[in-house]
């Protein structure tokens, strides 16, 4: 009995005790290792393998889910910007549609082209350098580098428009030889005609004469010079590329320009005429800052000027460009000689605002064309083409003004700045002086001439003549909006006689790289007119084969023309000027179909079975239908090829789309980012597994070993599986059972190492090792 309760005790001790697991040493990491004996010990290892797989299993299933998580939180911000993005953008900008015909480039190829030349065998000489068109009647006046041409446009036919005149008109050598001691090229050391005006039934025309600038009167038909030269300074620029403008109205010439060599001093100045030479006030930011001339106009009692500048009001926000009109009284004489002198005292400017209602406005800042002043349903309008600036989104947008409203907002309340930290803010209307500054002097009044206005009132249009109040445009909105597009409109001509009653109204627009967009505008002064306004067509108006070098600079529009009598527009490059018709009817001569969709105003389905050119005050019985456009009854063109002319040009890019596509690469870098992580993740799992794999083959074999050895009756000791071993005392290494870190276990491996010493144990027949 006491030997069966012995063997008991020691199966007890050998199934506790004789145990190597894999656990972490304290503060080490050491691996230690517990043996276990089994019957058979393959057997056990076995199960031990199964045991490693099952918590392999758990630990793949613990990184899905991580990664799905993962996946979860990276992509759900960029699905919620998304869906963010496309409501803001849809909301701000809808989706602007694209012309109802594109209109083929072999298609414009084919017109008309002005190339210098004065007959067709005559040798193409250089590049022409346009500077500025002039149409009198039925010719056609064309300013160029040292050149003046004159083109009969009744005379032109074939591919080609030859000029009957030219007069050539060059900087003298001493000029030349000036402006190449200050450091300008010789290039520019030539004269460009920057002033091309009628005047008399002749014309009045400067240069900038190698930056010495000159102007002269020469006859219309001859071009012969007539009298002498005389000084353009403040007439003219001195430089090509700065912007100027200019027109004559009651004998006086009206010109905004620069006044010196290094454009500095900018001027809006009267001369030539009856009344005393008048000018803005010299280098004074509060007048002018920075400006780029655009257009002047006479309506009323004054002349408007049109152009942008750096924005005083906004000196906190650095550099702002925006739009502005100014204007001055035709009669004004000056100031007093205590105030003013010899200076207009009638200059007042305003901001234009021509930008997209919301929370917060859209502004198209940059002016860089407008109408004439026009009449459409008894108001007064001006057009104007804005855009945004470089560094802002794409976009061009036309406005329009009413001069009514324009020429109240001169008549409301003025801008001042009390101190140059201060900001910008309203005069209050007690400090506004009387008479009220910036108005006209009238017969028959207290002030009958400027010069005797008060001193009060002359220092307060010196220092205020900024209003307070921008002019807003009609309906709140821009009649037209093209975002996104990789042209930028800067030229426009409108046609508010247009179709056979004269009764339509078209709008063409010029872009920077010579684009020609055709609109049917179709007022609705209620709401809002550009949802009303009808894309119509869109062409390409540079023809690269004939104008020479197809580069951005030559492709730049310099002014659009319209020739009503020959139904055609006037476009002029700096190489070329290509004559282009309102219509291209015969595109849709033999499709009824195609004819009454296009709902254009300038053509209809006549007797005849064809699409014709429908002139104005015409009697021919035609059909068409401008308004709506409405096919629905007539069939489709049978036996012919239909060639689409609707597809949306490589120009255009929607603003959506813009948003779909940038949103899109943002998630895609979140995906593939998910993805990475992932995949790295299982990639060190995948690492660290084969490495427990590697251990437990090492492990298995040790423990064969030491089975093996049991068997044979040899002794296997255990040391340290990292870091140098410990030094240990005599009796410690004769015990083979020692810990990993060098130490010898407890008591009760004490008690098993003296049982292992005894004889075998006959329940299972093994020497433990």
């Amino acid at each position: 009995m006491m030997r069966e309760a012995q063997g008991k005790e020691k199966g007890k001790v050998e199934e506790r005790q004789w145990e190597y697991e894999e656990r972490t040493a304290a503060g080490q990491g050491d691996v230690q290792r517990r043996l276990r004996i089994a019957e058979p010990g393959e057997t056990q290892l076995a199960q031990g393998d199964e045991e490693e797989q099952d918590r392999e299993r758990r630990k793949r299933r613990v990184y899905r889910s991580l990664c799905s998580t993962a996946a979860m939180v990276t992509l759900a911000p960029p699905f919620f910007l998304l869906f963010w993005l496309l409501r803001l953008a849809s909301t701000a900008f809808p989706e602007e549609p694209g012309p109802l015909n594109f209109i083929p480039t072999e298609v414009v190829r084919q017109y008309p082209v002005f190339l210098g030349r004065p007959h067709r065998s005559a040798l193409r000489q250089e590049t022409l350098h346009i500077q500025r068109v002039l149409k009198v009647n039925r010719t056609l006046y064309i300013g160029a580098r040292d050149d003046l041409f004159r083109v009969e446009l009744d005379n032109v036919a074939g591919e080609e428009m030859f000029y009957s005149k030219k007069r050539t008109w060059e900087s003298n050598k001493n000029d030349i030889r000036t402006c190449r001691m200050k450091g300008k090229h010789e290039d520019e050391c030539r004269n460009f005609m920057k002033v091309l005006l009628s005047r008399q039934g002749g014309l009045f025309v400067c240069g900038t004469n190698a930056f010495n600038p000159l102007c002269a009167n020469y006859t219309g038909d001859t071009l012969e010079m007539v009298g002498e030269t005389v000084s353009g300074m403040a007439r003219c620029p001195y430089d090509p590329k700065h912007a100027n403008v200019a027109l004559f109205a009651e004998g006086n010439l009206f010109t905004a320009t620069v006044t010196d060599f290094l454009a500095i001093d900018a001027v809006i100045y009267r001369s030539l005429g009856d009344s005393p030479a008048l000018r803005t006030v010299k280098h004074d930011s509060k007048w002018f800052r920075e400006p780029y001339f655009v257009s002047s106009v006479e309506w009323g009692p004054h002349i408007y000027f049109f152009f942008r500048e750096m924005a005083v009001e906004f000196n906190y926000l650095e550099k702002v460009q925006v739009s502005r009109v100014a204007r001055v009284c035709k009669a004004d004489l000056g100031g007093s000689q205590r105030v003013l002198e010899k200076q207009w005292t009638s200059f007042l400017k305003a901001r234009l605002n021509c930008s997209v209602p919301g929370d917060s406005h859209f502004y198209f800042n940059l002016l860089h064309s407008t109408s004439p002043v026009i009449s459409m349903h008894g108001r007064d309008i001006i057009l104007g083409v804005f855009s945004t600036p470089a560094n802002s989104i794409p976009g061009s947008a036309v406005c329009a003004f009413d001069m009514e409203q324009l020429a109240g907002v001169f008549d409301g309340r003025f801008k001042e700045q009390k101190s140059p930290e201060s900001i910008w803010t309203p005069v209050p209307d007690e400090l506004i002086p009387k008479p009220r500054p910036g108005g006209c002097a009238v017969q028959g009044s207290r002030f009958n001439s400027s010069n005797g206005f008060p001193d009060e009132m002359l220092n307060f249009v010196k220092t205020h003549p900024l209003m307070d109040e921008a002019v807003p445009s009609l309906g709140q909105r821009p009649w037209i909006v093209r975002t996104m597009v990789r042209y930028q409109l800067n030229k426009m001509v409108m046609d508010t006689e247009a179709g056979p009653y004269r009764n339509r109204t078209v709008l063409f627009l010029g872009s920077s790289r010579g684009t020609i967009l055709k609109f049917l505008i179709v007022p609705n002064w209620d709401n809002t007119v550009s949802s009303s306004n009808v894309f119509l067509e869109e062409l390409e108006g540079f023809n690269p084969d004939k104008c020479g070098e197809d580069t951005p600079q030559a492709r730049q529009l310099l002014s659009l023309t319209m020739d009503r009598v020959s139904h055609s527009l006037l476009l002029a490059f700096p190489s070329c000027v290509v004559r282009v018709p309102v219509a291209r009817c015969q595109l849709y001569s033999r499709c009824m179909k195609n004819c009454i969709a296009s709902r254009d105003p300038y053509c209809g389905w006549t007797r005849g079975s064809t699409c014709s050119l429908l002139r104005p005050g015409t009697r021919l019985p035609f059909e068409q239908d401008v308004e709506h456009g409405n096919v629905s009854h007539l069939g489709d063109c049978d036996g012919l090829l239909q060639e689409s002319f609707i597809d949306e040009p490589d120009g255009l890019v929607s603003v959506n789309l813009l948003v779909v596509s940038a949103v899109s690469a943002f998630t895609t870098g979140a995906v593939l980012s998910g993805l990475a992580v992932c995949w790295i993740m299982s990639h060190r799992h995948r690492h660290r597994t084969r490495g427990a794999g590697a251990n437990r083959s090492r492990k298995g074999d040790k423990e064969q070993n030491m089975l093996g050895q049991g068997r044979s009756g040899s002794v296997m000791s255990v040391t340290r599986t990292s870091g140098s071993e410990r030094p240990r005392s005599h009796s410690q290494a004769d015990n083979p059972f020692v810990m990993p870190n060098g130490w010898p276990k407890g008591e009760r491996w004490t008690q098993a190492y003296l049982l292992q010493n005894r004889p075998p144990c006959s329940r299972n027949g093994l020497h433990p090792a």
